[in-house]
This record gives C-alpha cells, sequence and structure tokens, in this order.
C-alpha cells in the first residue's frame, strides 16, 4: 500500500509571488512565528526548535513510565488489590491514557494550538504529580501512620492516589498527540532538506523517549524501591516543572500552526453530501465533473489533494448539480471538495491498519503487568544488590534505543540505495516487520512461564526464586526491537496519511491503538478468570499448565 500523500499535488495560492531566493529565506507551508508572522527559516523550527521539544519529551517519558511501570507493584503492596484486579486498574489506567489523546488532539487542532494544549495538559500533568507526592507527606493522606504495619490502607489514600495518576492520564492526552505534531511541525515538507530531517525526526524522536523511560524504570524505580514511593515522586514532580519551563524557553524558536476550527465538521459535510447524492451516478471524468476550490482563491496556503478511484462513493459528494449558481455560495453540505473528499478517503483508509495492529497494543500491555510481576517471583539478585521489578522493563527500553539507533545509522543508508525509498523502505513494511516481532515475543513469554511453573512443581516451597530474572530478558528486549519498527512506523504512518488540519490526532490515533491494546488485554483477563487460580508463589493455570 503506498502513501497517499505521495500523490498529493501541492499547489501554493501565492506561490506564483515569491521568488526561490525569498522561499530560502521564509517558509511558506502555512505555519508562523511566535509574534504571528511568516516564519524566518533560518532563525525558526528544524533541529534548533525541535531539540527543545524532544527535552521535554525525554522528561514526560521518564515522569510516565517512573509511574507507570511500578503501578501494578504499587497497587499489590501498598493498595492491597490482588493480581488480576490489579492488572485490570493498570490496563483501564493505561487504556484512558492512550485514548485520552484522541480528545487532546482534538482540542489542539481545532481550538487551542499544539504549543498551548502542551502547555495547558502540562499543568494538569504537574498537579497530578504534585497530588502523588502529598499522598506520602500529608499526614491525613498517608496510606497508614507511621510505623503502623499497612494491612488495610486509608481510603482516602486511594482515592487521593485514584485521582492523581487519572489527572496524569489527563495531562497525558494533550502532552503527547499535540507534542510529537508540534515537533514535527518544525521542518517544512516542502524544503528538501527539512524533509530529509523529517525522517530522522521520529527515529530520534523515541531515542529521546527511551533514554527517559531508561532512566525512569532504573533510577526513579531504584529510588521507590530502596527509598521510599514518596522521594520517587518528588523527582517526577520536579522533573515534570523543570521540562514545562525547558518549553517556554524555546518558544521564540518554534513554528506554530493555527488551528482552523474542528477538523471533523469537513468530514460530516463530506458524508452528508454524499448521502444527500447517493442516487447520482459516479463520475466518468472525475477530472472535470468534480469540484475543486481554484488555486489563486485559496485564502490561506494549503495543499490540494489529487483525485484517487478508490471509494467512489464519496465522490458523489463533490459532483456540482446546481452549475447556474457560483459553488463558492452553495452550502458545504450539499457540496464539498475533491481535497475534503480525499481526506475523508484517507482517514476510511486507515482503519484497518488501525485493526490490524491491535495486537501489537495487546503484546505491549502484557510487558506492562504480566512480565514485570512475572519478574517479582524469580531470583532478582546480582551479587548483593537487588534488582527492583519494575526496572526489569529497562530492557525494553534498551531493545528499543538499538533497534532505532541501528535502523536509523545502519538499515536506512543500506535501504536507500536498494529501493530508492528515503524512508529506506515502506512504512508500513516497518510496521509488519515490528508485528512479526511481537509474535515472537509472545512466543518467548510463553516457554519461559512454561519453564517458571515447571520450576515451581518441582519445588513447591522454593518455588520459582531459585530462577533467575533473566530469564526474562528475551522477551523484553524483543518487545524493545519490535518497538522500534512498528511505534516509530505508527508514528510516522498515521501522521503522514492524515489531513494536515488533523495531525495531533494523528498521533493520538497510533496511541489509541495501544489503548484499545490495554482495554483488550483486560477483556483476555476476564474471559479467563475461570481457568485461573492463585497460589502463595503465583498464577497457576488450571487447564492449561
Amino acid at each position: 500500500m503506498s502513501s497517499k500523500v505521495a500523490e498529493m499535488e501541492l499547489k501554493r495560492g501565492d506561490g506564483d509571488h515569491h521568488h526561490v531566493d525569498d522561499a530560502e529565506k521564509w517558509v511558506y507551508d502555512s505555519s508562523v512565528d511566535h509574534k504571528g508572522n511568516v516564519p524566518l527559516r533560518a532563525r525558526t523550527g528544524v533541529w534548533k526548535a525541535s531539540l527543545f521539544i524532544i527535552a521535554i519529551e525525554f522528561s514526560e517519558r521518564l515522569s510516565y513510565f517512573g509511574i507507570a511501570t511500578s503501578l501494578i507493584i504499587y497497587l499489590t503492596k501498598v493498595i492491597h488489590q490482588d493480581l488480576k484486579t490489579a492488572a485490570r486498574s493498570v490496563n483501564y489506567w493505561a487504556g484512558v491514557t492512550t485514548l485520552m489523546p484522541l480528545f487532546g488532539g482534538f482540542i489542539a487542532d481545532a481550538y487551542l494550538g499544539r504549543f498551548w494544549t502542551v502547555f495547558v495538559s502540562s499543568i494538569v500533568y504537574l498537579l497530578g504529580l504534585l497530588l502523588l507526592t502529598m499522598s506520602w507527606y500529608v499526614p491525613s493522606f498517608k496510606a497508614c501512620d507511621i510505623g503502623e504495619v499497612c494491612q488495610d490502607p486509608r481510603k482516602i489514600h486511594e482515592v487521593i492516589f485514584f485521582l492523581a495518576i487519572y489527572l496524569v492520564s489527563i495531562g497525558t492526552g494533550g502532552h503527547k498527540p499535540s507534542l510529537e505534531s508540534f515537533g514535527a511541525d518544525q521542518f517544512d515538507d516542502d524544503h528538501n532538506e527539512e524533509r530529509k530531517k523529517k525522517l530522522s525526526f521520529f527515529n530520534w524522536w523515541n531515542f529521546g523517549l527511551c533514554s527517559g523511560l531508561l532512566l525512569g524504570v532504573t533510577v526513579v524505580i531504584y529510588v521507590q524501591d530502596h527509598v521510599s514511593w514518596g522521594a520517587g515522586d518528588i523527582i517526577l514532580t520536579a522533573i515534570m516543572a523543570t521540562s514545562m519551563l525547558i518549553f517556554i524557553v524555546g518558544r521564540s524558536w518554534y513554528r506554530y500552526r493555527v488551528p482552523t476550527g474542528s477538523p471533523l465538521t469537513p468530514l460530516l459535510q463530506v458524508l452528508v453530501a454524499a448521502i444527500a447524492k447517493r442516487n447520482l451516478p459516479c463520475p466518468t471524468n472525475p477530472d472535470h465533473e468534480l469540484y475543486e476550490v481554484p488555486n489563486k482563491s485559496q485564502k490561506s496556503q494549503c495543499r490540494l489533494l489529487c483525485h484517487t478511484k478508490n471509494l467512489k462513493f464519496f465522490d458523489k459528494a463533490a459532483i456540482l448539480e446546481d452549475k447556474e449558481t457560483s459553488a463558492e455560495k452553495q452550502s458545504p453540505w450539499r457540496l464539498a471538495t475533491v481535497t475534503k473528499v480525499e481526506e475523508m478517503k484517507l482517514i476510511l483508509n486507515m482503519i484497518p491498519i488501525w485493526i490490524a495492529t491491535l495486537p501489537f497494543g495487546v503484546t505491549v500491555s502484557q510487558a506492562a503487568t504480566f512480565f514485570i510481576k512475572q519478574g517479582t517471583t524469580l531470583d532478582r539478585k546480582v551479587g548483593n544488590f537487588l534488582i527492583p521489578p519494575a526496572s526489569i522493563y529497562a530492557l525494553a527500553a534498551i531493545g528499543m534505543i538499538i533497534s532505532v539507533t541501528m535502523y536509523e545509522k545502519i538499515l536506512v543508508p543500506m535501504l536507500r540505495k536498494a529501493t530508492g525509498n528515503e524512508r529506506g523502505i515502506k512504512i508500513l513494511q516497518r510496521i509488519g516487520i515490528g508485528m512479526f516481532f511481537s509474535i515472537i515475543t509472545m512466543v518467548v513469554a510463553a516457554l519461559v512461564e512454561r519453564k517458571r511453573l515447571g520450576v515451581v512443581e518441582k519445588n513447591p516451597v522454593q518455588g520459582s526464586l531459585s530462577m533467575s530474572v533473566f530469564w526474562l530478558a528475551p522477551q523484553f528486549l524483543i518487545v524493545g526491537f519490535g518497538d522500534g519498527f512498528t511505534l516509530v512506523g505508527l508514528q510516522e504512518y498515521f501522521y503522514d496519511q492524515v489531513p494536515d488540519s488533523m495531525r495531533s490526532l494523528g498521533i493520538a490515533f497510533y496511541l489509541s491503538v495501544i489503548g484499545a491494546g490495554n482495554f483488550l488485554s483486560s477483556l483476555l483477563i476476564t474471559i479467563i478468570r475461570s481457568h485461573v487460580r492463585e497460589n502463595r508463589t503465583e498464577l497457576v493455570w488450571q487447564r492449561y499448565k
């Protein structure tokens, strides 16, 4: 499946009025600088701006994974939920966290713009972290009194804790889609050099993401495990506050996109217009029978899309019925442009890809819940050092860093020569390779769990504590390798395929794959509950052991 964006015909309303030298000096891609003027190319955007954005992503991911990877441990050890309940709680929270970007992306594209959406959501995020910190240091919010064996934590602590982590979810919902698309906005697609740099942006974005993840699941988790949960929360709060300052410092270097109203309205207009004209025959000569806004009448610079032959029903929305009345004066709910029709097709064409990648989302949720809990039952000692259970997730981050770095520095240069593709391979091929790694991950995880249960059966007293935690290393590393292909591929695919007015929502679509995967994982847990019981060591499969 070739990229639809590759078929776009770029037409600029005032392009004829600018010489080549002028285009090199200024950025004419509908973006503005912090004063609302046309951006100066040498002064704004590209790496000088995106490095500020990658830095805040590094800090935010450090904070997020400092919470996410230890959440199941906290719920079972402090809140005292059983494993099944804790796993569902984590999956629900992770699902909400990764579906909230759909709302945040819509707000960014339609009303606030990406910069202000990131700023406001960062404040909400920081409030959540402050509440987490208060839940450990405000006496009335604590789980138990000092020195008390905490078998039944206070309900107020549980309420404050869940309120805090769901505030983090809301903050992440605005932060993730807006920040990543804001970073990609710093590169001009119409400028050859900037377009090539943009192809590397998503790889280095994920490198920064994984570096933050790595520190979050090592340094922060170590503090939580060996000092206190409260000390870890203080670190996360300080890091998030610092990241907000970093983001604000780069304000004068950013390129901004002005929000243009709800991006969903034009899609609804196409649907309504197509249904209204459902009895009309499909046009035999689309280039002459379908309506498009003349390039010179465009009030702002935008990309007009070429007509495609698939999903012909929606072409009817662009059929000009009343040729006596000026097309510009006709209702947009009755007559759509070819570009709006093609934008509708782009969205519909993404649905099969979204559905096909849901198993990948399930695999990601397994790594953040059962894989980590699995590690608590194994021998985690390395000499005199005891590895915190959540720190095992660092292996996934290491795997992704290796994968992204090798792909960017070794595979892409080689594949460009072989395929002639600027990306090295097609986006969907990259996603497919990562999906294959996901299958291998679950096969390896099943074999390791079978081995662990065999150890428990042979030695019920010591259980799986005689088995090293490094048995889990292959499945975590393979998860990381797969993420380096599928996650980055999904980011590029959904950002690349959506209309220009929906770039934040495009990033949210890829995150929603993981969110839906978390809910599917919870559904699987519910379905198999009747087959699972708990003993003193861990889950034992009654019927499939």
